[in-house]
């Protein structure tokens, strides 16, 4: 099935190298050595480019699959768009093709001594598996920007959708590690105290089940970064109101998650 659908993205990506790297229900990413405006001057130092393709889908009709891929691509497209519009750190566009839900995008992923890429939950693994001081002001450090960028977003009235430790890249900024958001398949536009707590919900989640030793102080550092934001001379007296609703909001979401965990 797989081939299938690489072979798909090959018809519409002609004569394009493509490496798949991975694969998800709605989309697969490629990286990819090509860029399709070979002398953009904002690009030219960049070795690498990542594709993400939404195949077609056999199960639905035609023009449905079609409508909801090119509805699905322009929607991701306009956020990224307006991420990068607003300085919050993310890959920027290159080019879409949204007929055949084609998004290309720069590459921001370093790569660990391991040679796993350098998102999130891959460096605190590493850190963890090696016997590293995971508690250091460096782990400290990166958390908290974590929860800087998160608390940027929904600042700006922006939720992420599937806010994990895979979905936060961690690029080398001469020596220190600066994080960046990807994949925004099921970003949506929200000021709603619910939908960032849920946001925040999902990560805390996906930290407690993967890193589970040092979870309580990640997420702790996670939020000192999501509230130091909200308390900035930038956003003055209503970034401390979002933080609180959303906190409280957090509370009811954390308390409907353990109830669902005794329901089974």
């Amino acid at each position: 099935m797989t081939e299938k659908i690489i072979l798909q993205a090959q018809k519409h990506l002609p004569n394009i190298d493509l490496k798949l790297i991975s694969q998800g229900a709605e989309a697969l990413v490629f990286q990819t050595k090509t860029h399709p405006y070979s002398h953009h001057p904002n690009l030219k130092n960049h070795q690498n480019f990542i594709i993400k393709f939404r195949p077609s889908k056999p199960y639905r009709h035609p023009k449905i699959d079609l409508q909801i891929n090119k509805s699905r691509t322009i929607g991701e497209a306009k956020f990224i768009y307006k991420l990068n519009k607003l300085g919050i750190e993310s890959p920027s566009l290159i080019s879409c093709d949204f007929n055949n839900g084609i998004i290309w995008m720069e590459n921001l992923g370093s790569y660990l001594p391991n040679g796993n890429i350098s998102s999130f939950k891959n460096w605190l693994w590493y850190l963890e598996k090696n016997n590293l001081d995971c508690t250091s002001d460096e782990v400290k450090d990166v958390c908290f920007k974590v929860g800087e960028l998160i608390g940027r977003l929904h600042l700006n009235e922006m939720i992420h959708g599937d806010l994990t430790t895979s979905n936060v890249i961690l690029t080398d900024n001469d020596g220190n590690w600066k994080p960046a958001l990807i994949d925004f398949g099921l970003s949506t536009f929200s000021g709603l105290a619910e939908d960032k707590a849920v946001d925040l919900y999902v990560l805390e989640r996906a930290i407690t089940s993967t890193h589970s030793v040092f979870a309580d102080k990640y997420n702790q550092w996670l939020l000192d970064g999501y509230e130091s934001v909200h308390s900035s001379k930038e956003f003055k007296k209503i970034g401390k109101k979002k933080y609180d609703e959303t906190i409280r909001r957090l509370e009811d979401v954390r308390l409907r998650g353990r109830k669902r965990s005794m329901l089974g």
